[in-house]
C-alpha cells in the first residue's frame, strides 16, 4: 500500500515565542527530526509550512505547501499535494521531534490491518478533574478508560479525504475521522514523544535525541562502494573524480559512471543514515541520464548538511591497474573537494592482475567519510 506523510509545520509559534519547528535540537532542526522519521515509513513526504516559508525548499520533503489559518486547514493543504494514488496518509506534527520511526511503522501497520485510522496513545497518569468557568471542580473522571493521544496518526487515504471534505476543524485528524463514522484504533505511544510547547521542552528533547551513549552528536563514519563495467560504446569517455581521461575507455552507467564520485556520495549518505544513491537519483528517472556525478555529489553533501551533519573528510581508494591516476589526482581531489565542500583525497590501488578488475573489465572504488555534528549543534536558546 502506497504511504504518504504530511508533516504539519505551519505554526507561527506565538505561545513559544518564535517558530519552534526551526529551533535546533541535538544538532538538527526540530522539523528535520520529524521529516526524517516520516520518510522511514513513507513513499513521499509533504511538509506544510507557514505561507512566508512556502518558497523555501526542504530537501527532506517531496513537496512544500503553504498552510492555512487552522491546523485542519493546513492538513487539507497537505492532502491536496498528496498523490491520488496514495492509499495510506500519515499526519504528524513537526513539533514532535522525538517520535521514532518505529511509531510511524506501528500506526501504518494498524491501518494496513483494517482500521480506518490509528493513533499512538499513552495512559493518563494523573487524576483528571472537570472544572467550571470559576475553577471549581465539578467532576472527577475515571482515568482507566482515558488515554493521551499523540502523532503520527495514520488513516486510509480516502477516509481522511472524506473526513476533511466538510472543511470542519478539530484538534486532531482522528477526531474528524471519528465524527465521520470511521473506526480509529490505538497503538502504544511513546512516553518520550512529547510536543515542543515552550523553550524548556527543547532541553528535554535535546537530552532524548542527543544525550548519552550513541549520541548523534558524536562523529559518524560511512563506507561507500561503487563499481562499473567498461562500456562497449567507443564514444563513452572515462570520467573519474569529475576529470575526463581522454583516450581511455569509458564505463557503462546511467549517469557518467564516475565510480569515485559515486563511492564518495555513498559514504556520505551512509554516515548520515540517509537513503542510498540509487534511491536518491534512480536510474529509472531520465532526469539523471548522463548526469555529472560530481554535481550529484554536491547535492548529496547538501542533503547531509540539511540532516544536521558536517562532512569532515572523505578518502577514496580507486581499484585499477590502468590508467595511472597520479597525473590526474590533484585535479580529481580539487573537483571532489569543491563539490563536497570538504577535503576529499584520492589514491589508486592496483589489483596485481587478479579478478575481473585485474583483467580490465571494470573499475571500482571504496570510500570512507567522516561526519561531525553540523553547525549549531551546541546552540541553545538564551
Amino acid at each position: 500500500m502506497s504511504v504518504w506523510s504530511i508533516v504539519v509545520a505551519a505554526g507561527s509559534g506565538s505561545r513559544f515565542g518564535g517558530a519552534k519547528q526551526y529551533e535546533m535540537v541535538a544538532g538538527r532542526r526540530v522539523l528535520d527530526w520529524s521529516l526524517d522519521a516520516a520518510r522511514t515509513a513513507s513513499d513521499g513526504v509533504v511538509v506544510v509550512v507557514h505561507p512566508t516559508m512556502a518558497s523555501v525548499p526542504e530537501v527532506l520533503a517531496d513537496a512544500v505547501v503553504a498552510g492555512g489559518a487552522t491546523r485542519s486547514a493546513s492538513v487539507r493543504a497537505g492532502l491536496a499535494a498528496v498523490p491520488a494514488s496514495a492509499e495510506v496518509v500519515v499526519v504528524h506534527d513537526a513539533a514532535r521531534p522525538c517520535a521514532s520511526p518505529a511509531l510511524f511503522t506501528a500506526v501504518v501497520d494498524a491501518v494496513r490491518a483494517g482500521a480506518d485510522g490509528a493513533v499512538p496513545a499513552v495512559p493518563v497518569a494523573d487524576t483528571v478533574k472537570r472544572v467550571d468557568d470559576a475553577g471549581t471542580v465539578v467532576e472527577t473522571l475515571d482515568r482507566s478508560g482515558l488515554v493521551g493521544v499523540q502523532t503520527p496518526q495514520a488513516f486510509v487515504a480516502s477516509t481522511l479525504r472524506r473526513a476533511h471534505a466538510g472543511a470542519d476543524d478539530a484538534t486532531d485528524d482522528a477526531g474528524l475521522v471519528e465524527a465521520a463514522g470511521g473506526r480509529v484504533v490505538v497503538v502504544p505511544g511513546e512516553a518520550g514523544n512529547t510536543k515542543v510547547t515552550d523553550p524548556g521542552d527543547l532541553t528535554v528533547a535535546d537530552a532524548r535525541l542527543g544525550g548519552g551513549p550513541g549520541s548523534r552528536r558524536g562523529s559518524r563514519v560511512g563506507l561507500g562502494f561503487d563499481v562499473h563495467p567498461v562500456s562497449d560504446d567507443p564514444a563513452r569517455i572515462l570520467v573519474l573524480g569529475g576529470v575526463a581521461f581522454e583516450g581511455e575507455r569509458g564505463l557503462d552507467g546511467h549517469s557518467d559512471a564516475d565510480v569515485v564520485a559515486h563511492a564518495a556520495a555513498e559514504a556520505l549518505l551512509g554516515a548520515a543514515g540517509l537513503d542510498d544513491l540509487g534511491s536518491q537519483f534512480p536510474d529509472t528517472d531520465p532526469t539523471w541520464h548522463g548526469a555529472d556525478s560530481v554535481a550529484l555529489l554536491a547535492r548529496v553533501a547538501g542533503l547531509v548538511r540539511a540532516s544536521g551533519w558536517e562532512p569532515a573528510n572523505v578518502d577514496c581508494s580507486v581499484v585499477l591497474d590502468s590508467p595511472r591516476l597520479s597525473p590526474h589526482r590533484a585535479a580529481m581531489q580539487e573537483r571532489l573537494s569543491a563539490a563536497a565542500k570538504t577535503d576529499v583525497t584520492v589514491r589508486g590501488r592496483r589489483t596485481e592482475g587478479l579478478g575481473a578488475l585485474g583483467r580490465g573489465e571494470g573499475l571500482a572504488c571504496w570510500a570512507v567519510a567522516l561526519l561531525e555534528p553540523g553547525a549549531g549543534a551546541e546552540r541553545r536558546r538564551s
